[in-house]
């Protein structure tokens, strides 16, 4: 897990996106043309929450979130997304 200088506001977290599958089941190797936009990730860092409902997920946690969810960012050579806690559809 990388250590970022970022800190959400409200009910946003950064999510770190696991990297696109380079190889079908079956051995086939996708080219970087085809492959589609990783659908999970690691929360990297949480906001304080709002102020009636606290965050449920927790820096470290591995994510399912939308495949649209979210906006890109670049900090640092590295990809994160930032988005609000209800665009993510479930902790794995």
């Amino acid at each position: 897990m990388s250590n970022v200088n970022i800190k959400p506001l409200a009910d946003r977290v950064l999510v770190q996106p696991a990297a696109a599958e380079e190889k079908t089941a079956s051995g086939l190797y996708i080219p970087d043309t085809a492959k589609e936009k990783p659908q999970k990730g690691v929360v990297v860092a949480i906001g304080n929450g709002k102020k009636d409902e606290p965050l449920t997920v927790k820096v470290g946690d591995s994510v399912l979130y939308g495949k649209y969810s979210g906006t890109e960012l670049n900090v640092e050579g590295k990809d994160y997304l930032i988005m609000r806690e209800a665009d993510i559809f479930a902790i794995l």
